[in-house]
């Protein structure tokens, strides 16, 4: 396995250089986004013609395709015709002269980064030779079919709203934003860990937990929530709304 993950980190590496090169020529850093997803198609695509496919292999990769290319259209879409995200922005202004190679190192290697780690439990599936089905693959494709539902559904809902508001200021809290107010965090963190126990009974599956685990942490500690929550602060009516809905987890708000 040692191999196979020293290659795709090189794959990895080139993919996300690749990026940066582009970013540089349409002048903006929120194609990295866009890369994301995508760098887990690559990958899938990279196993599924090197090494053995068997019906775990392709389900996997087929789990991790579908989030993949709806992520990165997503992303195209809500990003067309706009000026750059406002995180990046605010990066691009406060690196100054250094933007370019903190861009690289920062924004670029960094996600390569994670993008290796988090796809551990797509290699160890790429790796295996399974063949049978077992409890855990319907477990985790139940699992990752209710995270591809709150993700999926989460967007559509935020970008309709985006959409119709009159004022930046309004909060979405209907349909699943009024059970969570990051649904579509909530799904991403399920979906992988449903790839997680659909290899589990697969050789060397201990190792996988890393993946799921570090996107539960970026997204809950680093760049998700904390980053969304901060830019409503001082907004009373996301204060509220934070009084009464789940951070994460869905489930039913509190009383006003």
């Amino acid at each position: 396995m040692g191999t196979t993950l020293l290659v795709v980190a090189a794959l990895v590496f080139g993919y996300a250089s690749l990026w940066f090169l582009v970013s540089v020529a349409v002048k903006r850093n929120d194609v990295a986004d866009i890369a994301w997803g995508l760098g887990y198609l690559m990958i899938c695509v990279y196993l599924a013609l090197t090494q053995e496919r068997t019906v775990v292999t392709m389900l996997v990769y087929t789990l991790v395709a579908i989030w993949a290319l709806r992520l990165a259209v997503h992303i195209y879409l809500r990003n067309r015709g706009k000026t750059e995200d406002f995180r990046y922005q605010q990066w691009r202004e406060d690196w100054g002269n250094s933007f370019y190679l903190r861009s690289y190192l920062q924004v670029y290697l960094l996600q390569g980064l994670l993008l290796w780690i988090i796809a551990i439990p797509i290699v160890i599936a790429g790796l295996s030779a399974e063949e049978e089905l077992s409890m855990y693959t319907y477990l985790g494709m139940a699992m990752w079919a209710v995270g591809f539902f709150f993700q999926a559904v989460g967007d559509y809902q935020l970008t309709q709203f985006v959409k119709t508001r009159t004022s930046k200021e309004e909060v979405l809290q209907t349909g699943l934003w009024r059970y969570s107010r990051h649904p579509n965090y909530f799904g991403e963190i399920l979906m992988w860990w449903g790839i997680f126990v659909v290899t589990l009974p697969l050789p060397h599956a201990g190792w996988g937990v890393i993946g799921p685990l570090t996107i539960t942490l970026l997204l809950v500690f680093v760049s998700g929530v904390p980053m969304l929550e901060k830019r409503y602060e001082g907004n009373p009516v996301y204060a509220a709304y934070q009084q009464r809905t789940s951070v994460l987890i869905p489930w039913f708000p509190k009383e006003k």
